[in-house]
């Protein structure tokens, strides 16, 4: 399968002037940056991270987002899609690393990143195959689950230990904001929202003295290999993971066929998704190494792509190059540490609802007038939205089943498809019967 090119893609593989590439990288850095910032510190509040293992987990995860972002970018060695990609920690991919960590402990968190890893690059052949074949009807229903799970993720570090007016009242004022910006700001600008939302936040919570800048005079910072211990490898416990990075494939795949139409490249889709996904794999195996969650490629800055019609990947490139200088710079984690927690829970809160909206696109592409569609994706939001509903459904289950049966992206996409299938036979036989 190939997909046609619109326009010649030789513009993808220039280099604009310095001036217009290095603004268009820029604005590349501020669309994206809000995500791995807001990763790291539901990672940090949910384990209670110390302030040097947030910084060194920040550093990590903006020294690989932008290592990924210049190897998805340049595409050598049938690593990365050769295309103008950005990439991020994955959304459901920082619950499921969080919720793996509080089960067993992060170092068996970071051995299920690496195990992972590894699978993916292992199986690409096999993952170009079986990710066309996944039914949208459970794709969307895995998509709504991984929304609801991130918004609760969110939610709970807008109350923290005990909710009150001042928290509540900083994350409405974080979320009006956002909306506020996205309404009036320039179409080119309106993915930086999310950025401008966190500052009025945090402006606010300064003016009711609940920012407070830390201290420190480093100018550097470094990540930490093995930041929670030398990982430890427990393959039932990354198997929430695992069935995680079958669907993260499908989106790459997507992604890949978009942005090859975007920017009006013509392509191979098996062969391109293939080295998009194992690029995907390698940056998460470096990202595992040193304490940090999933690495997946982002359909984020497609829409800057449209809209100021810059499509060098040269620029993205240019992106990660400035993600990997911001990683290193100690002020930016102590900024980035000094954020109050509603601030960041609102900001949270807003991005991952965008995730439920999406799904509710992706159901619409559904016939739901279907029996079969239906059910198949009633019964996987049943057993994917229960275990967030109502944490300790599975409680008195041993650790190992409790972490599976208790990750709703597990059991929705293992329900999905186990209906889905039923479905399917029934219908062949009914063929063959009649």
């Amino acid at each position: 399968m190939s997909v046609t090119a619109a326009q010649p893609d030789s513009a993808v593989d220039t280099m604009p002037p310095p001036g217009r590439a290095l603004a268009a990288a820029l604005q590349h850095l501020v669309v994206m940056i809000a995500t791995p910032i807001t990763s790291v510190l539901l990672i940090a509040h949910s384990l209670r991270l110390d302030d040097g293992q947030t910084r060194a987990l920040l550093c990590a995860t903006l020294l690989f987002s932008g290592i990924g972002t210049i190897v998805q970018s340049s595409g050598r060695f049938s690593l990365g899609a050769g295309m103008p990609f950005v990439m991020l920690p994955g959304g459901a991919a920082v619950v499921l690393f969080i919720q793996i960590a509080q089960e067993y402990d992060p170092a068996t968190a970071s051995g299920a990143v690496i195990i992972t890893a590894v699978a993916g690059v292992a199986l690409v052949p096999v993952a170009r195959r079986l990710v066309t074949r996944l039914p949208m009807v459970v794709m969307a229903a895995m998509v709504l689950v991984i929304g609801v799970n991130l918004v609760k993720v969110a939610g709970n570090l807008i109350t923290g230990a005990q909710a009150s007016r001042s928290a509540v009242l900083l994350a409405g004022v974080t979320i009006a904001s956002t909306v506020v910006a996205h309404r009036f700001l320039p179409p080119a600008w309106r993915r930086v929202a999310v950025l401008l939302g966190m500052v009025a936040g945090t402006l606010v919570a300064w003016t009711m003295g609940q920012f407070h800048l830390r201290s420190g005079s480093e100018i550097a910072q470094l990540p930490r290999l093995f930041l929670f211990g030398t990982p430890h490898f427990d393959l039932l416990a990354a198997v929430p993971l695992l069935v995680f990075s079958i669907g993260s494939m499908a989106e790459a795949t997507g992604q890949t066929v978009l942005n090859a139409k975007i920017i009006g490249r013509d392509i191979d889709t098996g062969s391109t998704t293939g080295r998009t996904i194992r690029g995907d794999a390698v940056t998460s195996l470096l990202s595992g190494l040193f304490g940090g969650a999933t690495m997946v490629t982002s359909g984020e800055n497609v829409g800057l792509l449209r809209l100021t019609g810059v499509r060098s990947r040269y620029v993205t490139a240019l992106t990660g190059a400035l993600l990997v200088l911001a990683a290193f710079l100690a002020p930016v984690g102590r900024l980035v540490n000094s954020l109050p927690g509603p601030v960041v829970g609102g900001t949270a809160a807003i991005v991952f609802a965008m995730i439920i909206a999406a799904a509710i696109g992706m159901f619409r592409q559904v016939d739901l007038e279907s029996d079969a569609a239906l059910i198949t994706a009633t019964a996987a939001l049943t057993a994917g939205l229960l275990p967030i509903l109502i944490p300790t459904l599975y409680q008195g289950f041993p650790a190992n089943l409790r972490l599976l049966l208790g990750s709703g992206v597990t059991m929705s996409a293992l329900t999905g498809v186990l209906v889905h299938l039923l479905f399917l036979r029934r219908s062949r036989g009914a063929q063959a019967g009649g």
